[in-house]
């Protein structure tokens, strides 16, 4: 599989092995609609801090455990006007790279510098991320084959499932040689033949609907035909057989083709009345399929505007729940992420997203579970100082509802765009000017718009729309104090509780969830038939004994005891399967 190398690869490829483990510290809860100071244990979270400290941060208690992943990174346009940098010439980001890349870091184009930023957070991506997972990413043309390549790596051959694009914009733009009107959404996954079993069907739209009608009054009601025939390249004897019509007419599979049923199937449906011959009773057959027959569609990669929303619905959202005076150049509108969330999770499934940007994710996981009363977790991570005041604010408001100063709209008048009307633009503009008169105390605005080609004439009166509350709760953190001190020695200000967590997960790969046990104090777990002791008292040295083996109360095969000293021999550590561990040189950095 073909490898993309740029400047400054060999020092991130492993990067994230080397990123420090910092503690996530609660801030604040919020609980349906009321701020606390305790935790809501919600498994909602919003992380402030960098994405990459962050990430690391997680592992403990989820790597292996999200089921989908969504980022929409910076897509390196070069644009700094916008409140969120839409390129890596942040200054956080320019620090790090001189600290990791060193004096090659004078030398790297824009290009080098987005993948040296990407690569280490896609590898602790790829950690977080279910066996089963999916991970959906938006791009543009400016990183999309770089993207494409990196991930290609990290995930391995065969992991690309999709490349959706999505319809960002609806009306034209002259500004470009050709108009740019579409983004990206890759999707990877760890196994794409279980996500393709995991993976929900999208429902019918009205338009996918339409097809479905009841011309013959069927009691059994709307139905399609659904044409019987498939390529023949193999097919069976049995798919080859000829069908006579109600009216006599014989029929055969045309030339290349086959019935794409056998001859006892379509016995079968014939007598239950579920083939069509046509109107007059002599065509080729159809299978009839009744409309409360269909669970949904399989997605498809085209992903149009009118389904799942774009830019222009994106920023109103915005100034809906946060006001105008929110400038976010590159919002995703809820409606898209819902698509991806309706076609990739379950009820229960974790969910995250870290470069939340706008809270788009939490807003539509809150959705999602409002409408189908689920239970799917969102956790969130936004480095930039925005994230009290733009992220976490929005999922407030989504969690207790709002209300904006919305519009109804009315066409008044409308005529399509021919030259003949252009001949008549005087009697045109009298017409309109006569309905505005006719209107003009009627509504609050009156706008004349031309759209597909034809002048209509819109009564525009404004009005309040309520957004009803979603309920919910989240939990509102940031990046705390690093777990090892510059000196290597464990940071004892970060607290003990947190210190065992980390060893036992450095151990294990799992988090430590044990709650209540009869055994001593310094007891974690026992995991695979290995019990985990962590003894260690931040005021004084602590010494492997027999004093201490005395204290230990689970049986196991094997025992692995962190301590500061030992003064157990190795003959007999080894006769008991016991593995000593000193503090903090035997921690491991994960």
């Amino acid at each position: 599989m073909p490898t993309l190398h740029w400047i400054g690869k060999d020092k991130v490829i492993n990067h994230h092995l080397d990123v420090p483990y910092r503690v996530l510290e609660h801030i604040y809860g919020f609980d349906n609609g009321k701020q606390t100071a305790s935790e809501t244990k919600s498994g909602n979270k919003i992380i402030h801090g960098d994405n990459l400290e962050a990430l690391k941060a997680l592992l403990p208690e989820y790597e292996g455990k999200i089921n989908c992943i969504y980022i929409d990174p910076p897509y390196n346009t070069g644009e700094e006007k916008w409140i969120y940098n839409d390129n890596v010439n942040h200054p956080r980001l320019k620090k790090w790279l001189g600290e990791v890349v060193g004096k090659e870091e004078d030398d790297l184009t824009r290009h080098d510098k987005w993948l040296c930023m990407m690569y280490p957070r896609l590898k602790l991506l790829h950690k977080l991320l279910h066996p089963q997972g999916v991970m959906f990413v938006s791009i543009d043309d400016n990183e999309n084959s770089s993207l494409k390549q990196i991930c290609n790596e990290i995930f391995g051959p065969n992991k690309f499932i999709a490349t959706n694009v999505w319809q960002k914009r609806y009306s034209r733009e002259n500004r470009e040689a050709i108009g740019d009107v579409h983004e990206y959404i890759y999707v990877f996954s760890k196994d794409p033949k279980a996500f393709k079993e995991y993976r929900n069907l999208i429902p019918a739209n009205e338009k996918q609907l339409k097809v479905y009608r009841n011309p013959n009054n069927d009691p059994n009601g709307r139905w399609r035909p659904i044409p019987m025939t498939a390529q023949a390249g193999h097919a069976t004897k049995e798919q080859f057989y000829p069908i006579t019509t109600p009216t006599g007419v014989v029929h055969y599979p045309p030339e290349g083709r086959c019935w794409g049923i056998s001859e006892t199937t379509y016995k079968d449906l014939l007598n239950k009345g579920r083939i069509y011959f046509g109107q007059t009773g002599d065509s080729q057959p159809n299978i009839i399929r009744y409309l409360s027959e269909v669970e949904g569609f399989v997605p498809w990669t085209w992903w149009n505007h009118e389904e799942v929303g774009n830019t222009d619905e994106a920023k109103k959202e915005i100034y809906n729940i946060l006001g105008k005076k929110v400038e976010f150049g590159t919002p995703k509108p809820v409606r898209l992420i819902e698509r991806i969330l309706r076609i990739a999770t379950k009820p229960g499934d974790i969910i995250l997203d870290s470069f939340a940007g706008t809270a788009t994710t939490a807003h539509a996981v809150l959705n999602l579970n409002l409408e189908d009363n689920g239970a799917r977790k969102f956790i969130l991570i936004e480095m930039e100082d925005y994230c009290e005041e733009i992220t976490s604010k929005r999922v407030k408001q989504a969690i207790t509802g709002y209300i904006y100063e919305g519009t109804t709209k009315e066409v008044l008048y409308s005529k399509k765009i021919t030259l003949q009307n252009i001949k008549n633009g005087n009697e045109t503009y009298n017409e309109i000017q006569l309905i505005k008169e006719a209107n003009s105390d009627k509504f609050d605005e009156l706008k004349v718009i031309v759209e597909d080609n034809t002048i209509n004439l819109y009564g525009v009166n404004k009005k309040n729309v309520t957004i009803e509350p979603t309920g919910g709760q989240y939990d509102y953190i940031k990046l705390g104090e690093h777990l090892f001190n510059e000196d290597d020695n464990l940071n004892e200000n970060v607290g003990v509780e947190i210190i065992r967590k980390y060893v036992y997960y450095t151990e294990t790969k799992t988090p430590l969830t044990l709650a209540q046990h009869t055994d001593n104090k310094y007891f974690l777990e026992n995991y695979n038939d290995t019990a985990y002791y962590f003894y260690y008292e931040p005021t004084q040295i602590t010494t492997l004994d027999h004093a201490f083996l005395s204290s230990m109360k689970t049986k196991a095969e094997q025992y692995v005891i962190y301590a500061d000293n030992c003064l157990l021999t190795k003959e007999f550590m080894t006769k008991h399967h016991i593995i000593f561990k000193k503090i903090p040189r035997d921690i491991t950095r994960f």
